[in-house]
């Protein structure tokens, strides 16, 4: 045999014998998987043994039952059946335990329990490891505080009533019209601008900006692109995700956010490098949000990395917008289908505001029908549905049911508002469930969550949706279009798939 020959045999057989050590690696690796697989179902399985839950396929989990379209369906018909809890399997060895129950919420908000990573990996390319995504940093929360304290709150609300009357002219010229108007993107843009002059420094109004059209087009989408990836297991994966239409769709829509965090920091950098501005700023008793991060310490005293500091305005900047954009036109559409409601607020806002006054601070805490109602729209249409967290240690729960450490809870503030339990007939719509005088258990409302970990910025967001609602029920009557009823999507926002539709009659 030939020397070329025998050397080709020789790789030929080489190759082989690297082939069949792969395949044996693979198999071994399979197979570790498998029991991988195998031990944390078995793990699961004993730690739910006390919560009954619908029979579930044991790799698919409850995907069948979980339809495109039905999930909040589905969830509310659990809610009914199983007290308090209830197991949701997602596939093979992934699961979480969702609670609903108030006793249960008021249990798990009064710990420090970390939140949990896999239902959060998702967020964390767009908005970074901010407030909303790290554990622990209670001290940067106090830090924070200040910057929705009252006397920085109060002057924030002539700011409000300007970015509102904005957006109420623009629909001013659009009601004469006899198609009804979209009114969420009109609402998120109002709500950003808002958000970039209260608490980011910005002068100019972007309501009539395409580029912050753009930015909530992104919102919007990186909003639906997280729901629909957290629900495909062949996407759980970064880079098999990085790879699809959508991964794609995803990493563009972050690139857009990004480039408008950045610019607002970077603008905020170089106003301070006037004296003038630098000085004006030292002078202030209490600094506005994004002037606290810049001049922010962390423990060891250096300041905030750039990475820090987009995270931060990042997580504001989605959380300061979004969820009061959805949270106002939810509110609207709710006082739309109710219009006896909806008369007794604009004649409560009427009779405070007299002779064309504009609301004010002082205004806000008058308005006892109009709360009633935000309030009761709000657990009707719970902007921010759910959270999760992971358990740092092993909890028993006041029916005397408990969970070992490392198990997922999903608090769903949605199912917890229409349980049947909590509030009887969940689905209709009464506003003095909130009256002065009634009670109530102290964890049934969450609309901003609970606990140490609860919405900063509440106070803003309340403030924000009281004026939005006040004004525009002094300039329009508004009205449901009975043929594009809202469609609800359970994603990070609750939000409607094919927006919220109203008929806006202009008042006299």
């Amino acid at each position: 045999m030939s020397d070329s020959a025998l050397s080709h045999t020789r790789l030929l057989g080489s190759l082989f014998g690297l082939l069949q050590v792969a395949s044996l690696l693979s198999l071994l690796l399979l197979l570790f998987k498998a029991l991988q697989f195998y031990l944390q179902r078995q793990w699961l399985l004993k730690a739910f043994q006390q919560f009954p839950s619908p029979p579930s396929h044991w790799f698919f989990g409850h995907k069948n039952e979980f339809q495109k379209g039905q999930e909040l369906q589905q969830l509310m018909k659990r809610v009914e059946k199983f007290p308090s809890a209830c197991p949701r399997w997602l596939w093979g060895s992934d699961a979480f335990l969702l609670i609903y129950d108030p006793d249960y919420m008021k249990v798990i908000l009064g710990r420090s329990d970390p939140k949990a990573h896999g239902t959060y990996k998702f967020v964390a390319p767009w908005i970074g490891y901010g407030l909303l995504l790290l554990n622990g940093q209670t001290w940067f929360q106090r830090m924070l505080t200040p910057a929705f304290h009252y006397d920085i709150l109060k002057p924030y609300v002539g700011i409000m009533v300007d970015s509102i009357q904005v957006m109420l002219d623009q629909w001013e010229k659009l009601s004469i019209q006899d198609n009804s108007l979209e009114i969420f993107e009109h609402i998120s843009l109002m709500t950003l601008d808002t958000i970039m002059k209260c608490a980011f420094g910005q002068q100019e109004c972007i309501q009539v900006n395409r580029k912050s059209k753009a930015y909530i087009q992104a919102i919007r989408d990186l909003n639906n692109l997280v729901f629909a990836r957290m629900r495909n297991v062949f996407h759980q994966n970064g880079v098999i995700y990085s790879l699809t239409s959508n991964g794609r769709t995803y990493h563009h829509a972050c690139q857009l956010a990004h480039e408008h965090t950045d610019k607002v920091i970077n603008q905020r950098k170089a106003q301070l490098q006037d004296e003038g501005e630098l000085e004006k700023v030292k002078m202030k008793r209490r600094l506005d949000f994004l002037d606290i991060l810049l001049f922010a310490k962390m423990e060891d005293g250096s300041s905030l990395s750039d990475k820090d500091l987009r995270a931060e305005v990042d997580t504001f900047m989605f959380e300061g917008h979004d969820t009061t954009a959805s949270g106002i036109s939810w509110i609207l559409y709710t006082l739309a289908t109710h219009p006896e409601h909806q008369q007794k607020c604009r004649e409560e806002v009427q009779s405070l505001l007299g002779n064309g006054a504009s609301v004010t601070w002082e205004i806000l805490d008058k308005m006892a029908y109009t709360t009633m109602c935000v309030k009761e729209a709000l657990r009707l249409y719970t902007p921010v549905p759910l959270v999760s967290r992971e358990l740092s240690k092993p909890v028993t729960f006041p029916d005397g049911r408990s969970l070992p450490k490392g198990v997922i809870l999903t608090l769903s503030f949605y199912s917890l508002h229409h349980n049947l339990k909590v509030w009887p007939n969940p689905e209709v719509f009464d506003p003095f469930r909130f009256a002065p005088d009634s009670s109530h258990h102290s964890h049934s409302f969450l609309p901003f969550s609970g606990g140490s970990r609860n919405c900063i910025g509440k106070q803003f967001a309340m403030n924000e949706v009281k004026v939005a609602v006040a004004l525009t029920l002094l300039r329009f009557e508004v009205l449901p279009d009975p043929t594009r009823v809202p469609i609800l999507i359970p994603p990070l926002v609750l939000k409607p798939k094919n927006g919220i539709h109203l008929h806006l009659r202009k008042l006299s």
